[in-house]
């Protein structure tokens, strides 16, 4: 059985976490910025779907990837150095969240509820959330989004309608990130697409230690400038 939450931000033991389904922790709370910064600090994160209560999780194990610690293909780095795509950050994170939110078929529907978008935007008003963006021709064509607290960036959702512009958006904040000292990125849920760029689980214990080392220092919350990535290289 899991809790009910009250009305203050305060989330149960992760041993509390159900076993099936994998790191389900919590319903109930709301998705202001006070709830979503305790959360996150926690390693927890909301996953639900229109018409549920909000949900909680915190899995175990847990994926992450160490910013250095990213894997390139050779196919990925020739995208790289042809510079196919214009990277920004923080120039259209509504627009990025539309796109992680339209439907993907054959999955029905989508967990980016127009409630979750408007926390995140919130979130991303007050310097939290981020989004990496993949450009050509005027188009935004992919991107990713996250929370970065600490020097930890929580990532939460990509997508792309063009070949590579996901991955090349998690190239650039991988790469930003390793430059600008980050410990870690979580990626939540292991993906066989995630692993094969590096990323790997480590147990919900080490997460939560790495997040009492790694989250509580770092820059104050602002928006990243649109040409962050610019200064990037791919030799």
């Amino acid at each position: 059985m899991i809790s009910w939450l009250g009305a203050e931000p305060v989330f149960p033991a992760d041993e509390r976490a159900l076993r099936e389904p994998n790191g389900l922790l919590a319903a109930g709370g709301a998705l202001s910025p006070q709830w979503l910064l305790a959360a996150y600090h926690r390693g927890i994160f909301p996953w639900f779907s229109e018409g549920e209560p909000i949900l909680w999780w915190t899995p175990d194990p847990r994926l992450v990837l160490v910013p250095g610690e990213f894997h390139i293909s050779h196919s990925l780095r020739k995208t790289l150095r042809r510079r196919r795509f214009e990277v920004r950050a923080d120039t259209d994170f509504a627009a990025v969240l539309r796109g992680c939110a339209a439907p993907r078929p054959p999955v029905p529907g989508t967990w980016i509820t127009p409630a979750m978008q408007a926390a995140y935007l919130r979130m991303h008003e007050l310097g939290h959330a981020h989004s990496v963006e993949c450009w050509r021709e005027g188009r935004l064509v992919g991107g990713l989004y996250g929370m970065a607290i600490g020097r930890v960036f929580f990532g939460e959702s990509m997508f792309a309608c063009e070949t590579d512009a996901s991955k090349v958006a998690l190239a650039h904040l991988a790469r930003l990130l390793a430059n600008r000292g980050y410990g870690m990125i979580d990626c939540q849920m292991t993906t066989a697409h995630l692993l094969s760029m590096g990323a790997r689980e480590i147990s919900r214990a080490r997460f939560t230690a790495a997040l009492r080392q790694w989250a509580t220092e770092g820059p104050p919350p602002q928006r990243w400038a649109a040409d962050t990535m610019d200064d990037l290289e791919w030799d």
